[in-house]
């Protein structure tokens, strides 16, 4: 059977905890954004949830209550990427509103990825990565975030799209409340191991 999301290739390279469904209000997220956001975001999150791998954390649309520390939203990496953009005065050969900016990623690079909202029809949206140590500024790509994710993990990009390379790391995506679960409990979030470092 067909996915339209590529949600299930996805998975075949990114294990995920099984059963995180971060059960989005979508009607709250996409009133409060003012448009509907992508299906390929939507089936990520039900298989996800708002979490990380390698230094790579997928944002939720709308604030959570958390345990130990804000898991991360849109909100505050929208405003980085928007006030980015108008810092450097754009990027040459595109021609972009930053209110058409919107975050759904970042990394510890630290990278925002974004998507532009340009298209009324939000399963068309590209990424936009605002790279911080890459060749340029903002570098669009014309694909949804679950397939840029794929093509991230499977090195298909030249040049390489974010200032950290993921291309040896072993892969595991942990979901927030996990993460701060193990954290809370005195483990490494990311192995699960005991914690060597108190801060």
């Amino acid at each position: 059977m067909e996915d339209p999301t590529g949600i299930a290739a996805l998975a075949e390279i990114l294990p995920a905890d099984p059963g995180v469904d971060e059960q989005v209000d979508w009607a709250a997220a996409e009133a409060r954004w003012g448009t509907r956001l992508p299906q390929d975001y939507k089936a990520f999150m039900s298989v996800y949830g708002g979490g990380s791998f390698n230094d790579v954390c997928v944002l939720m649309p709308l604030p959570k209550e958390y345990i130990q520390w804000d898991p991360g939203t849109f909100e505050e990496e929208t405003e980085n990427a928007r006030y980015t953009w108008e810092m450097v005065d754009g990027q040459e050969g595109l021609d972009i509103d930053p209110d058409h900016i919107l975050a759904w990623g970042v990394t510890s690079g630290p990278d925002i990825l974004c998507w532009l909202t340009t298209d009324p029809d939000p399963d068309k949206w590209p990424v936009l990565v605002c790279g911080r140590h890459t060749r340029d500024d903002f570098t669009l790509f014309p694909c949804g975030m679950v397939e840029f994710l794929r093509k991230l993990l499977l090195d298909e990009f030249d040049p390489y799209p974010l200032s950290i390379d993921l291309r040896d790391a072993s892969l595991r995506y942990v979901h927030w409340f996990e993460q701060q679960r193990q954290w809370k409990a005195g483990l490494d979030p990311d192995s699960g191991e005991p914690r060597t470092t108190t801060f």
